[in-house]
């Protein structure tokens, strides 16, 4: 298979991580409403994108994630008052670890969708899938083991 049609086959998955007062029941509703966005969103149901740990994405990609999406209430109208602050604070810290990493920005995404935003569900993810594909997969290097485990066999 040539390059081109690799790419053109590359379905990317991403995981969603969505806050479940509002961007998770947007995404239900979408569901409800039969809205159909790409397959290869899985959610994660968080009860408040302040839950949200950088480290969530950084396992997401490790495991084989092209992409994080990450949704949660509209600013001002967090279930839990200030949660959706932190998530984004946490995500504006998270973006120069990343590019540090090789691992472009846009490969992370935050969006605030309320609970009556289907729609915006079904369309923020398609686009996030058309990005990714723009992108490539993402080819993160193996992770490496330290001299000492390897020289005696262990963790290979």
């Amino acid at each position: 298979m040539s390059d081109t049609q690799a790419t053109a086959a590359f379905e990317p998955r991403i995981v969603a991580f969505f806050c479940t007062w509002c961007t998770y029941t947007a995404a239900d509703l979408a569901g409800i409403s039969r809205m159909h966005y790409a397959p290869g969103v899985r959610v994660v149901r968080l009860m408040c994108s302040g839950r949200f740990d950088p480290q969530f994405v950084l396992a997401a990609l490790r495991h084989g994630a092209d992409g994080v999406l990450i949704g949660g209430c509209h600013p001002g109208d967090c279930h839990y008052d200030q949660g959706n602050y932190n998530a984004a604070r946490r995500v504006e810290l998270l973006w120069p670890m990343l590019r540090a990493m090789g691992i472009e920005q846009e490969r992370v995404r935050l969006e605030w969708i309320s609970a009556s935003e289907g729609d915006r569900v079904q369309r923020v993810c398609n686009e996030m899938v058309e990005q990714l594909r723009a992108l490539g997969p993402l080819r993160l290097s193996p992770l490496p083991v330290p001299a000492a485990r390897e020289a005696v066999g262990v963790g290979a």
